[in-house]
């Protein structure tokens, strides 16, 4: 098969590809400069130069793609709005293109706008609709594709996809740890974050191209919910900190950006996913992750 993806040489995205690519797949990788496009060679996978703006290149890639995967999004939360707009009109451009032939478009999203409390499961329908909305309301568009022919599968992430070499919240938490001399959680920390290894993501969406039908909706998790008092425990321990309580009001002076973030109950269900698909996570679970591969030297966060 051949499969065009966009976020080739992110996080999730370079385990993804050299898995598909030892399946027999032939992979194009979106490459917005020429560092990504080293390493998408180095992979073994075919860039493709551009980036989500470059709507034409988007829409040359997935002609000539048997599928989609779509793993790329502007983390800019500072223009988030415009993250969102920008990720509307990719899935805009893809739509246009696979209208009316069947295939595969796989789209990653989230797993905020749950109820506090709740477990999030694959039959509980995204709450964020239209181009105002956070990520520009991409699943429910792509899932309101199928009307048009194609094939849309949701791939809802845990907020944290955690492994070696992790650079996004685990490794923030980490980074604000060292710099701030103790490790923090918010208000009493009994807020829950559901939680997934990278390889188990990457073997995810291998079986999700294989066997998910058109209107899917996927989980990617393997715990339902880590407390995040235990997280800070856990980075608190390995680096020899204090572990304390920060006020919500001073959550994002002492957190930055994930301060919005890190006090949200997202807690969620893979029952779905696990049943249609036959996947079962192997990876190691996020606290014994933590202790092993986030704290060794500020390298490693």
């Amino acid at each position: 098969m051949r499969i065009f993806m966009t976020g080739a040489s992110g996080w999730i995205g370079s385990a993804v590809a050299p898995r598909l690519i030892a399946e027999g797949h032939d992979v194009t990788g979106l490459a917005r400069s020429d560092a990504s496009a080293s390493a998408l060679e180095a992979a073994g996978v075919t860039p493709l130069r551009g980036g989500l703006d470059d709507l034409d290149v988007l829409r040359a890639g997935a002609e000539a793609s048997d599928a989609v995967v779509h793993l790329c999004f502007k983390h800019d939360f500072d223009r988030f709005a415009e993250s969102g707009r920008t990720e509307r009109a990719a899935i805009e451009a893809f739509g246009d293109v696979l209208e009316g032939t069947g295939r595969r478009l796989l789209v990653a999203s989230g797993m905020a706008g749950g109820r506090p409390g709740s477990v999030l499961t694959e039959g509980d329908e995204s709450p964020f609709v239209g181009p105002d909305s956070p990520r520009g309301g991409s699943e429910r568009l792509a899932m309101s594709l199928t009307e048009r022919g194609v094939a849309p599968i949701a791939l809802r992430f845990a907020p944290t996809v955690h492994g070696r070499g992790d650079h996004g919240f685990t490794a923030a938490l980490v980074r604000t740890a060292r710099e701030r001399g103790v490790s923090g959680y918010i208000g009493d920390g009994s807020n829950r974050w559901a939680a997934v290894h990278r390889d188990d993501v990457a073997r995810l969406i291998d079986l999700a191209l294989q066997k998910a039908p058109g209107g899917t909706i996927t989980h990617a998790v393997a715990e339902t919910g880590v407390p995040t008092r235990d997280i800070a425990r856990a980075i608190g321990d390995g680096l020899g900190l204090p572990v304390q309580s920060i006020a919500p009001e001073d959550a994002v002076a002492h957190f930055g950006w994930l301060g919005r973030f890190f006090g949200a109950d997202i807690q969620a269900s893979a029952d779905r996913t696990r049943a249609l698909l036959g996947w079962e996570p192997i990876g190691i679970g996020l606290l014994q992750d933590i202790a092993e591969n986030y704290l060794g030297t500020e390298d490693a966060a």
